[in-house]
């Protein structure tokens, strides 16, 4: 099948799909529905660099340091954050030098982050920040249509699960997370995307076309593709000074994404398409 947009729309058809039967969906969270840590890869980079500068000996030049980091968060995004500090802890080690455990170093993001999204919050509080300029486009209306055809929603972050239902729900997205919002543990081995992905399978017994997974990373994607699901990539613009994602919708593609759309202005579109019974409705 080669692929094509559906009519003047923004959405890319890759796959052919067994559609109309979709009743759950999984969401990742950051830069698919959120938009409160964007850029949150011009703290993550700098940090490592500097890590890798002071813990080491490396007689490699900032920049060719910032290039490997840069290559292996952008490899990484989608996991959980712990998994981009286990290979800068390798690193580190790699180079000579005694790394910190990988969660010292996850702390210490978190630390430098939260100023970032601290301002961003305050604002949004005080209503200096429209929630909507906080939230992936139409967002909020793709979920409510959901809601309102009866979809079970899901969210699943690799951002610890704690601000994830914050921020959620200062964004005003958690109360259509009916089954659930989930996200990385400091044990991190007891949560991943995909054992959300095969627990909502098992518990209510799905085939894979029952099931839909929406995220702008390749994580969820494969995960997707790995148990049959349907995969909607999210080719959502960033704003880093690394030009990180630069190639996300190629590499949303390559992970095996069905679908791929910018964002959800096309929304109604899309579900109309997936569930041709909602022909009737607007977003």
């Amino acid at each position: 099948m080669q692929n094509f947009f559906l009519d003047q729309t923004t959405i890319e058809i890759h796959r052919e799909i067994k559609t109309g039967n979709i009743c759950h969906v999984v969401f990742d969270f950051d830069g698919t529905i959120s938009l409160i840590r964007d850029g949150w890869q011009n703290v993550m980079v700098p940090m490592m660099v500097e890590f890798l500068q002071i813990e080491t000996d490396t007689p490699e030049p900032r920049e060719e340091l910032e290039a490997i980091v840069v290559e292996f968060v952008d490899r990484l995004t989608g996991k959980q954050t712990i998994y981009q500090m286990i290979q800068l802890s390798e690193e580190i080690e790699k180079r000579g030098g005694k790394s910190k455990a990988p969660l010292a170093y996850k702390d210490e993001y978190n630390r430098r982050l939260l100023p970032v999204v601290e301002r961003r919050i305050a604002k949004l509080a005080a209503g200096k920040l429209p929630a909507e300029t906080l939230r992936v486009p139409m967002a909020l209306e793709f979920l409510q249509t959901l809601r309102d055809l009866g979809v079970s929603c899901y969210l699943a972050s690799g951002t610890d699960v704690e601000f994830v239902r914050n921020e959620a729900e200062l964004l005003g997205v958690s109360e259509y997370f009916d089954g659930g919002i989930f996200g990385a543990l400091r044990e991190y081995k007891k949560f991943s995307k995909a054992l959300v992905i095969q627990k909502i399978l098992t518990d209510f017994h799905l085939s894979g076309s029952q099931l839909l997974i929406v995220g702008d990373g390749y994580v969820e994607i494969e995960n997707a593709k790995a148990v049959d699901a349907i995969a909607v990539g999210v080719a959502s613009v960033e704003d880093n000074i690394y030009n990180m994602n630069a190639d996300k919708r190629e590499r949303l593609i390559r992970a095996g994404a069905d679908i791929i759309l910018p964002d959800f202005r096309d929304g109604a579109q899309l579900l109309k398409y997936l569930l041709p019974t909602t022909r009737g409705l607007h977003l």
